[in-house]
């Protein structure tokens, strides 16, 4: 037996044996392995060079952003300077920096205006105002900020009208500015007091009805009209007057304001009292209390940019914003927010002539920088002893400061004061509102404007359009995703899956002009029949599909196994012409004939045109196919062993696809609603052609909104580089990028463990 085994064994074809280590294949296995080498390593640096490119764009938006969040800077600009001519002055009532900062103005209680040299003090030119003999000046009041119009309250109960003018010229190429002083209204004073009393408060403002004087003697207060017309063949000027009637006050009056619409006439009287006189009617409004502390005192009173808003600073070192803003009994003066300097008394308020910020000098020679909108100490430090003036540029980089006969110049760096947290973020009491709110208003045509850069609608309206586009996306995508993988024949399938992912290649502007033009007007138009469509579809497939399965099984069974969603297409567009076509009954019927009106009379519900709804059906339609495609391909994906299993251990198909195919699939379908809606946040050009561009914040789907996107897609053009707007605008970037970052990270975490919990089916 054993030698015929042997003899088989002999006997038996041998085998070729393959050699793995010749030199073509050693060959071509090292070029296998360096090509996976490269390929990994080039996978890697594209990874590490997105990751490098997304952290460059971070760091470069905050390096933008960043400058806005930092404080106030003074430095001195050379070393202090004592004139010889200044000596010789008397107490300075006022000084003023012209726009060049190359000329400065002081005004002494002697009635004496010296123009001198902001940098070195040397003296330009003199004049001596034409205060009447045996009068002497008592006080001064100043127009709005900017205006350089002046008056004088005489001894002898007369006010003298006058401003500080500035003529540059440029002599042999080298730029001249020469000072003068004007008289708008005559050099001759205006008796503003019959009786010749001395006029211990005065106030101006010149509008375009002509000038109102207000002077107080003691406890009176007097207003004076004065309207000038102008012969238009002679130019003759005359001056027409008008006296106001105003009720006698119980204490001395301690400063006067009047409102630049000559509206409303405000007296600082007493320790901390205000009343606030009716120009138009001629009476008292209503009397105020300034303080909450009973010891302290109003020390300094003066207006802001525009006039709306009183900065009234107190005996403590503390600076309150007050203005007009309608209440339960009409107009009353509130208190909107406050300020502190430091523990002695304010002395001087400086405000800017360009922005809604101040400037305060107290006793001790402390200086505080402040912007009232953001509501922003941006510096507080000491520059003077006691009894200093100041004055601030009109650009607000210069500071000119008078101390015991000395000048001292300061550089004042504050190129952002409009930004706080609270500015940005919270609700903000603007001048002239009834009440705090979220604003967006960058611009305005008006010097006196009000930055209004609440990020807060921005952000509300890019959720809110992202919210009512998924409402409408996430649903179909979905569904469809889910059908088309699990119950649609692979036949129709390779037909339909293209065709929607083909959707994707739209371009969002053609979307966004079809959303504007065509698509709101029509849902104006059709608004019943819009809802109509929304709520009869769903039931006219249920009721079709019910249908169908009352039907003879002969028939079913000749429409093959996946197809039967072929038979909804005449059942959509004959639910959409139905509703469609009843748009106008159902409009008479049941809204009188206009819903737009019933919406907005009967229900309270404003209504526009571009609104929510049309963003969100032209948004929806722009998403679906990013969620459908991932959505379907991870549904698509689930094993069929799964599947075949379920199925042959008795679940239903129903049972198999809630409980096995969706949850094994679900960390796909999550990624699909994720990235969707990343694309929703990020819209740009849909919302922008049709929502209105309204920052409002108001959850109403007939209202309008603006995105964060759409803003600095409108903006940024109009923007000046470097500018406050400028940088706000890419704030708004890095807080889209921020929240996409965060929402796509939050994202994969889920994502993860989705997978890890359902990893086991």
């Amino acid at each position: 037996m054993t030698d015929m085994a042997k003899d088989l064994s002999t006997a038996a074809p041998q085998t070729a044996r393959l050699d793995f280590n010749t030199p073509a294949l050693q060959r071509k296995r090292r070029r296998r392995a360096l090509q996976d080498r490269l390929a990994r390593w080039y996978v890697s640096v594209g990874g590490l060079a997105v990751l490098g490119a997304i952290t460059l764009i971070f760091f470069y938006l905050a390096q933008v952003v960043l400058p806005m969040f930092q404080g106030a800077e003074l430095s001195a600009r050379g070393e202090p300077q004592r004139p010889a001519w200044l000596a010789e002055q008397g107490r300075a009532l006022l000084m003023a920096v012209e726009e060049q900062n190359q000329v400065a103005m002081r005004l002494d209680a002697r009635g004496q205006v010296s123009f001198f040299e902001a940098d070195g003090g040397k003296l330009l030119s003199q004049v001596a105002l034409p205060v009447p003999e045996g009068s002497e000046i008592v006080s001064l009041g100043q127009d709005q900020p900017g205006s350089n119009r002046l008056v004088l309250g005489l001894s002898n109960g007369q006010a003298l009208v006058f401003g500080h003018a500035y003529r540059v010229t440029y002599p042999d190429n080298r730029k001249t500015v020469s000072p003068r002083v004007e008289y708008p209204f005559g050099e001759a004073p205006i008796q503003l007091d019959p009786q010749g009393r001395p006029l211990h408060q005065v106030a101006m403002n010149v509008g375009s009805d002509g000038l109102l004087l207000a002077g107080s003697t003691g406890n009176q207060v007097l207003a004076l009209e004065l309207s000038r017309e102008e012969n238009l063949l002679t130019g003759e000027v005359t001056l027409g007057e008008r006296r106001l009637e105003l009720p006698q006050l119980a204490e001395p009056v301690k400063a006067l304001l009047i409102d630049p619409r000559q509206l409303w006439l405000y007296v600082i009287n007493g320790r901390s009292s205000a009343d606030v006189f009716d120009l138009r009617q001629q009476k008292l409004n209503g009397r105020y209390k300034l303080l909450a502390d009973p010891q302290a005192e109003v020390t300094e009173v003066t207006a802001l940019l525009g006039g709306i808003s009183l900065m009234v600073g107190d005996s403590t070192g503390g600076i309150q914003q007050w203005f007009m803003a309608r209440g339960e009994n009409g107009s009353e003066l509130k208190n909107i927010r406050g300020f502190q300097l430091a523990d002695s008394p304010i002395v001087q308020i400086l405000p800017e002539e360009r922005r809604k910020g101040f400037l305060a000098l107290d006793a001790a020679g402390n200086l505080g920088v402040f912007h009232s909108t953001a509501h922003r100490t941006l510096l507080v430090e000491p520059v003077a002893g006691a009894a200093a003036q100041a004055a601030l540029s009109p650009r607000a980089d210069q500071l000119l400061v008078e101390s015991a006969g000395r000048l001292q110049g300061f550089e004042l760096d504050n190129p952002h004061p409009e930004i706080s947290w609270s500015a940005l973020w919270g609700k903000v009491w603007y001048e002239s509102y009834d009440e705090p709110k979220y604003v967006w208003q960058s611009t305005s045509a008006n010097s006196d404007f009000e930055p209004k850069l609440s990020l807060s609608p921005l952000a509300f309206g890019t959720l809110k359009a992202a919210f009512y586009a998924m409402l409408l996306a996430a649903p179909l995508a979905i569904c469809a995703a889910i059908y088309t993988a699990y119950f649609m024949a692979p036949a129709m399938r390779t037909k339909v899956k293209p065709v929607i992912e083909l959707m994707e290649a739209l371009p969002t502007v053609i979307l966004g002009f079809f959303a504007g033009l065509f698509l709101a007007p029509y849902v104006e138009a059709h608004l019943p029949g819009i809802f109509s469509l929304l709520l009869l579809t769903p039931l006219g497939i249920l009721a079709a599909a019910y249908g169908w399965s009352r039907l003879p099984e002969s028939i079913r069974l000749r429409v093959p196994d996946g197809w039967e969603a072929a038979l909804l297409i005449p059942v959509i567009l004959a639910v959409g012409a139905l509703a469609l076509g009843m748009s106008g009954h159902l409009e008479n019927w049941f809204f009188g004939g206009d819903m737009r009106l019933w919406l907005s009379n009967d229900l309270g519900i404003p209504f526009d045109q571009r609104n929510a709804l049309v963003v969100g059906l032209a948004m929806g339609f722009a998403v679906i196919p990013n969620i459908y495609s991932i959505a379907e391909d991870a549904v698509f994906s689930v094993p069929k062993s799964l599947t075949l299993g379920s199925l042959a251990l008795g679940a239903t198909p129903w049972q198999t696809l809630t409980r096995v195919v969706i949850l094994t699939a679900s960390p796909g379908i999550f990624s699909a609603l994720m990235i969707g809606m990343g694309r929703a946040v990020g819209e740009t050009m849909i919302v922008l052609m049709a929502t209105g561009n309204t920052p409002i914040m108001d959850i109403n789907i007939f209202e309008g909104l603006r995105t964060l996107a759409a803003n600095v897609a409108v903006e940024m053009p109009e923007s000046e580089v470097g500018s406050t707007h400028y940088r706000v605008l890419f704030l708004a970037a890095l807080v889209l990028l921020s929240f996409t970052f965060v929402m796509n990270t939050a994202a994969e975490l889920i994502r993860t463990r989705l997978r890890k919990k359902y990893a086991s089916l």
